[in-house]
């Protein structure tokens, strides 16, 4: 298991539904905000920097599971504590578990890939192998 992050998200009235209830996709996007965290918290320069030096667009979502405990409402403040849980060849498992305080509301995990556009295809984008030292400084 590598490094693990934590992410903090005070939970706004526009996140919740009617009942008060927090939207579920907000989940979803609070984990995918964690993901970037977690990179730039261990030392990963910003994806913007990778492009320029690397050619790194980013690491974008594969596939998503997630399982919900407990429900949250504004005013709460929440921890989104990311790792990542396995690295294979070109994708990594990135684990969130979405809490409040000690109590767990949320487990999310994720499949990711480090992407880059071809060359000559700026529109597509294609995985590399896990890139060393980034696995290094998370790790």
């Amino acid at each position: 298991m590598s490094k693990t992050q934590i992410y903090e998200v005070n939970v706004q009235f526009g996140d919740c539904d009617p009942a008060g209830i927090v939207f579920f996709p907000n989940f979803s996007r609070w984990m995918d905000a964690a993901s970037l965290h977690f990179f730039m918290a261990c030392g990963v320069p910003p994806w913007r920097e990778l492009a320029r030096t690397t050619g790194i667009v980013g690491t974008p979502l594969l596939e998503l599971h997630t399982r919900f405990l407990r429900s949250a409402t504004y005013g709460e403040t929440l921890q989104v504590q990311t790792s990542v849980e396995e690295w294979r060849g070109k994708v990594f498992i990135q684990r969130h578990l979405v809490r409040r305080g000690d109590e767990l509301l949320c487990e999310g995990r994720e499949t990711r890939a480090f992407v880059v556009h071809p060359p000559g295809e700026p529109h597509r984008l294609k995985a590399i192998p896990i890139p060393p030292e980034i696995r290094a400084l998370c790790d």
